[in-house]
């Protein structure tokens, strides 16, 4: 089984497959199974296993059928009924079960039509890379996100009529330097001092390290992997940059292969972006630029190296923030961390190396093929295939009508007084005031038919009735310590 995992994947990731590669693939590593992953609409996968013997080529075809209106944000129970049609580029060696079991990544299909569902994220992205061929301003956007997770050794949450509670715990965190561990022998990593210690502070390297090899037996191309700056056990692994669908399925693969290999060394992992109080929550920078014909489209001799394209990019991404945030920062929690006056990236302005501003432009080499754009607003709770697309239409729209990003922001912001700071604009300052950006801006996703009404309304609906109501409603635990004996 070791040597069979050391090759998972039957060809590079994106690489066609045949039908009968497939089969011979499954005959030679002995699998039994065929596991069916898609992805929902916020951006969780959901699974199912059938026998191989029990299938043939129409699986790329005509599909497999299931229920889709248990599927968040999708069917109602009237039209049920849907298809999900094996990706045959996406065949690999599943990393967890137990006997050899081949995973595929499927695509969503009408089974009256024969239409790609609208509502399925990864045909979003597939039509927003058909919209940048069809430009004519590129043929190619690459994505690298910086994804942050945090490493708990427990988690425990209630919530019912009389009482509320969450409580995690890590063997790294600062809250534990008085524990009695039969020794405490310290090298808890303090607040905000996590950022790039050596062991013993940093316990995770040989966790992190296991995680990083099973992306490698999938495919995926990692550049490094860290301690980030929270105590707790935060953590950051970076992929290399890809396209955006092929980056939309690596970044599944990723979080399902961190949340099981934790959970196989009884830890547990969350991507929710502020876990911890008055320490730094989990972000993803977005690392982005734009190709055409195999070369870099945003290299040139303006700003920070820039060229009139990039600048453009940028401008589009800054004017459609407000909106853009609505699907990547898209939880209540999300806002916990986009909080003025802390390390949170909520002005929205460009910046040559100030981690301050919405958008960084990298300046570590000045290579044409490294220049890239970085947006630091996004978090590791958004459905990512949904998040890049709305990414890239905001940069094409930039582009197109050649939308000015305004002045760089290159001063110390903690400098800066509250009166200069008016002058900059801002992130929203909750999920509802995004959702509420969307409703009024969101043109630009329609665009050759990317984004469709119809899921943006659904996005909007389930978020304000599933998670920002159902937080109104409910007290919080501190609102005791500041009412109770008013």
């Amino acid at each position: 089984m070791s040597d069979l995992l050391n090759s998972s994947r039957l060809k590079p990731l994106g690489a066609s497959v045949s039908p009968k590669e497939f089969f011979d693939y499954a005959k030679r590593v002995g699998a039994e199974m065929l596991d069916l992953k898609f992805c929902d609409l916020l951006g969780t996968w959901q699974h199912c296993t059938f026998p191989l013997a029990e299938l043939d080529e129409s699986i790329f075809t005509e599909g497999l059928g299931f229920d889709g209106s248990s599927i968040r944000g999708w069917k109602n129970i009237s039209q049920s009924d849907m298809l999900a049609v094996a990706d045959p580029s996406t065949v690999c060696l599943e990393p967890f079960f137990s006997r050899p079991t081949i995973s595929v990544i499927a695509d969503i299909v009408d089974p009256v039509t024969k239409e790609e569902y609208n509502r399925d994220p990864r045909h979003i992205a597939k039509k927003a890379e058909e919209y940048l061929k069809s430009t004519s301003i590129a043929d190619t956007a690459y994505f690298g996100p910086e994804p942050e997770f945090f490493i708990f050794d427990e988690v425990r949450f209630d919530q019912n009529q009389n009482s509320s509670m969450y409580q995690i715990d890590s063997v790294e965190g600062a809250w534990n330097s008085s524990r009695f561990e039969e020794p405490n022998l310290g090298y808890k990593p303090s607040y905000k001092g996590g950022y790039f210690p050596v062991s013993p502070t940093d316990t995770y390297s040989d966790l992190r390290g296991e995680m990083v090899r099973e992306m490698m037996k999938v495919g995926i191309r990692v550049e490094a992997h860290h301690h980030e700056v929270a105590t707790g056990g935060q953590a950051e692994i970076d992929m290399r940059f890809a396209s955006l669908l092929q980056m939309g399925d690596q970044l599944m693969w990723y979080k399902y292969i961190i949340k099981n290999v934790a959970k196989q060394n009884n830890k547990t992992v969350t991507f929710m972006p502020k876990p911890i109080f008055n320490d730094n929550g989990s972000g993803m920078h977005v690392h982005f630029s734009l190709w055409k014909n195999e070369k870099p489209l945003f290299a040139g001799d303006q700003y920070a190296g820039l060229s009139d394209a990039a600048l453009y990019a940028i401008g589009g991404l800054l004017r459609h923030a407000h909106s853009i945030i609505a699907f990547t920062n898209p939880t209540v929690n999300s806002y916990h961390r986009l909080v003025p006056g802390f390390e949170a990236p909520v002005n929205l302005a460009m910046s040559a190396r100030n981690r301050s501003a919405a958008i960084r432009i990298p300046m570590y080499s000045q290579n044409p093929k490294a220049k890239r754009i970085e947006f630091r607003c996004p978090d590791p709770s958004c459905n990512a295939y949904l998040a890049f697309s709305a990414m890239l239409m905001a940069a094409l729209d930039g582009i197109e009508h050649k939308i000015d990003p305004g002045a760089p922001l290159d001063r110390d912001i903690y400098a800066m007084t509250r009166e200069e700071l008016k002058e900059v604009p801002s992130t929203p300052g909750s999920l509802d005031d995004a959702l509420s950006a969307l409703e009024k801006d969101h043109e630009y996703l329609l665009k050759g038919g990317v984004f469709s009404k119809s899921l943006l309304d659904a996005w909007i609906s389930y978020k304000r009735d599933n998670e920002i109501d159902e937080i109104r409603l409910r007290p919080h635990p501190y609102e005791f310590h500041l009412y109770y004996d008013n």
